[in-house]
């Protein structure tokens, strides 16, 4: 009887082996974002957080998950990997931290059609430097190889951050905000996660190439300055919050600087914001000219060089800005509260 040619998962598409490689690669990058009340060990089918050991009395746990977007689609043509892993995570406990929430652990899911260790492990080492910056541990992942799924040498990624508030500290604080409270906006690093199909689309009717001079740094390719990762506030702002001089914080994400400032407002009140008070990053102004944009579009699509709203009460708006200049953020007074109409 004819035998039929013996199968294995590997040629399916999907090696186990490179799989257990790039997890001993992980796990030093892992372990370096241990902290207290974290056991950052790869080895089970679930990650722990001991919330008493990180001290914590009435906590409130808040979770968020996002991505990176299209931006992924810069990173593998330049083959630049490490930056969106930072990406990955600032997208995550920024978001978190609006809430008033602390980043305590961050788990991650990595998905390709042909797991190449070196490409995976560059990301996740982004992604222990996205943590060490936000001072959260990574905890746990998945890794998934999916030959059919996605084009070869593509990956998406996905993220996953639980935080924890004080019960009497979460934001926003709906009750200690009154018209007239001033508005105060931390530069971003640039377009950080958002936009980027446009900008992929602007790329291409401008014919560049991502290996040219960036017409806004001629001290770098086009393609690695869009890369620059998003800034991760968390150390700069946790302080701050805890002292209870901040009442609410918007971070800029999709939607820009139209759809998010409500987000942390009651729905008697309004942001107010003066475009002219803030220095707006050079690659804004490519992209707008280049793009043909409207201001409307910028402004619901794109950051503009604020990355976070914080609104606080004005007999704290020296201090805040001191402690914010002190923690290395460039801070802007950029509006005021106004009553809705």
């Amino acid at each position: 009887m004819h035998r039929k040619n013996t199968l294995n998962y590997a040629k399916a598409g999907v090696n186990i082996d490179a799989g257990n490689t790039l997890v001993e690669k992980v796990k030093p990058l892992a372990a370096s974002t241990a902290r207290p009340g974290a056991d950052t060990a790869l080895s089970g089918f679930g990650g722990a957080f001991d919330l008493k050991a990180a001290g914590w009395v009435d906590p409130i746990l808040i979770s968020g998950t996002d991505g990176v977007g299209t931006k992924l689609k810069l990173a593998n043509e330049m083959n630049i990997h490490h930056s969106v892993g930072i990406d990955l995570v600032a997208m995550c406990v920024n978001d978190i931290l609006a809430q008033g929430a602390e980043p305590l652990f961050f788990l991650d899911y990595f998905a390709t059609s042909k797991l190449e260790p070196e490409q995976a492990a560059s990301v996740v080492a982004g992604i222990a430097t996205g943590c060490i910056q936000a001072g959260c541990a990574l905890i746990g992942g998945e890794t998934a190889e999916m030959p059919g799924m996605y084009a070869k040498g593509e990956y998406d990624l996905a993220g996953f951050v639980v935080g924890a508030a004080e019960r009497d500290g979460m934001l926003p604080r709906h009750d200690q905000m009154q018209v007239g409270d001033p508005i105060i906006g931390l530069a971003s690093s640039g377009l950080h996660s958002n936009g980027f199909s446009l900008v992929r689309k602007i790329i291409e009717v401008s014919q560049l190439k991502l290996s040219d001079p960036a017409p806004f740094d001629p001290n770098s390719s086009l393609g690695e300055a869009l890369l620059e990762p998003t800034k991760i506030y968390v150390k700069s702002l946790l302080p701050l919050i805890r002292t209870g001089m901040i009442n609410g914080l918007a971070h800029i994400t999709g939607g820009g600087l139209i759809e998010n400032p409500p987000r942390m407002l009651p729905k008697h009140l309004r942001a107010h914001l003066a475009p002219d008070t803030w220095v707006r990053p050079a690659v804004f102004d490519w992209v707008e000219q280049e793009g043909g944009l409207p201001e409307l579009e910028m402004a619901r699509t794109f950051n503009c060089g604020i990355g976070m709203l914080l609104t606080v009460s004005p007999n704290n708006l020296d201090t805040v800005c001191t402690a914010l200049k002190l923690a290395g953020e460039t801070a802007f007074i950029v509006g005021e509260l106004q009553a809705s109409p």
